[in-house]
């Protein structure tokens, strides 16, 4: 926990509320294995981490929402019952929360709100859902809702999507409220059925690397590949009716369609198929100890990623093409969505830093700016502090 950005937060908000404001943790999240396929019904493999999301909030009397972003100074106001969007972007993950919850049936009036984090923003990290769990958690406490962890990842996920326009899975929401210490967590995201695993790395830790570039295709492509796999799904189903998404798909039932599909959309589909039994696979080389395994799964993943999914760039290439000539590293992919954000790599802990003396300075010779880095270990989920 930044216990120093925290008090930072609670003291923005007594200067600008005074009161004593409830105090929450929302935690970003890092997918070890599993990329684009919650939208595909599939499986993932992630895990909270330490950067958060931090609130204070407190309840008014009357009906507005004082909403005050500490990392931009930038603030924000609306009634609670207004159905017109803030001008403010920024705003538009919060005000969903609030319109969602009300639509659901829960009452809810006006309150104040100061929050600011440390989730590096478009690293892959997803800062947007630890936004949207710690303000529905915050909303759930003030007003005495008593949400459910599921039901919170939900109103998450359908914020995105009606007010933001990211038609996302729910892993981020579900990783950022679900988190548990020590622990990865398997989702199925067709059944919401999840298991904890426990993350054992021994000697080795996961270091992500930033990039620092976010690509402006990242949320065209985003549903451009949704698309793209549901149009494989339709093919499919004229031959096998009893699939419904590409997770009840084999690569062999995708061969057999190839007359009817592009190229493009085989190759799509493809991956995510790949990648669903690669998630599987992961769980089982974790629960066996056999990280070796493990880190040959991630570079499958990267190369999936970056050969049929295309959603790789040339930064992220270069930083996991780097990792393959170092042999204290036993596996690196890109992160996230995709054209930009973070490569996640599983490294020797004592070469952490022999690892970013090397690649800094190449990363800077070949892209002429620097990466950034992140250590990373699981944590707890959202959490009233």
């Amino acid at each position: 926990m930044n216990n120093e950005l925290l008090a930072q937060i609670e003291k923005k908000y007594k200067e600008l509320y005074g009161g004593k404001p409830l105090l929450i943790r929302a935690p970003g999240r890092i997918n070890l294995i599993g990329e684009h396929t919650d939208y595909n019904d599939g499986f993932v493999l992630p895990c909270a981490v330490s950067p958060a999301i931090y609130f204070a909030a407190e309840k008014r009397g009357d009906t507005k929402v004082c909403l005050n972003s500490y990392d931009y100074g930038s603030y924000c106001e609306f009634d609670v019952k207004q159905k017109d969007r803030p001008r403010e972007q920024w705003a538009s993950y919060l005000y969903g929360i609030t319109q969602i919850i009300q639509e659901k049936g829960y009452k809810i009036s006006g309150f104040n709100c100061v929050f600011g984090g440390d989730v590096p923003v478009g690293a892959g990290m997803s800062s947007s859902a630890a936004l949207e769990s710690g303000l529905c958690l915050a909303i759930s406490e003030l007003f005495s809702l008593n949400l459910d962890k599921m039901e919170m990842a939900k109103i998450g996920q359908k914020s995105e999507h009606e007010y933001v326009g990211v038609k996302c899975g729910i892993m981020d929401q579900f990783a950022s409220i679900f988190g548990k210490d020590g622990n990865c967590v398997r989702l199925d995201c067709r059944s919401l059925d999840y298991e904890y695993s426990k993350l054992d790395l021994k000697d080795c830790i996961f270091v992500l690397t930033d990039t620092k570039v976010k690509h402006s295709l990242a949320s065209s492509e985003y549903n451009t590949r949704r698309e793209e796999c549901a149009t494989g799904v339709k093919a499919l189903q004229k031959k096998y009716p009893g699939i419904k998404a590409l997770r009840d798909a084999t690569v062999e039932q995708l061969q057999s369609v190839i007359g009817e599909i592009s190229d493009t959309v085989y190759n799509r589909c493809k991956y995510v198929i790949e990648e669903d039994n690669r998630v599987i696979e992961a769980c089982n080389a974790l629960n066996n100890n056999d990280l070796t395994r493990f880190g040959q799964l991630l570079y499958l993943s990267h190369n999936g990623l970056s050969k049929l999914y295309e959603v790789s760039c040339k930064e992220l290439d270069f930083l996991v093409d780097q990792t393959k000539k170092m042999d204290y590293i036993l596996g690196s992919r890109m992160m996230g969505g995709g054209f930009g954000g973070c490569t996640l790599s599983l490294i020797k802990a004592d070469k952490l830093e022999e690892y970013k003396a090397t690649i800094l300075p190449l990363y800077v010779e070949k892209f002429q700016h620097e990466c950034k880095f992140y250590a990373a270990t699981a944590e707890n989920g959202t959490a009233v502090i």
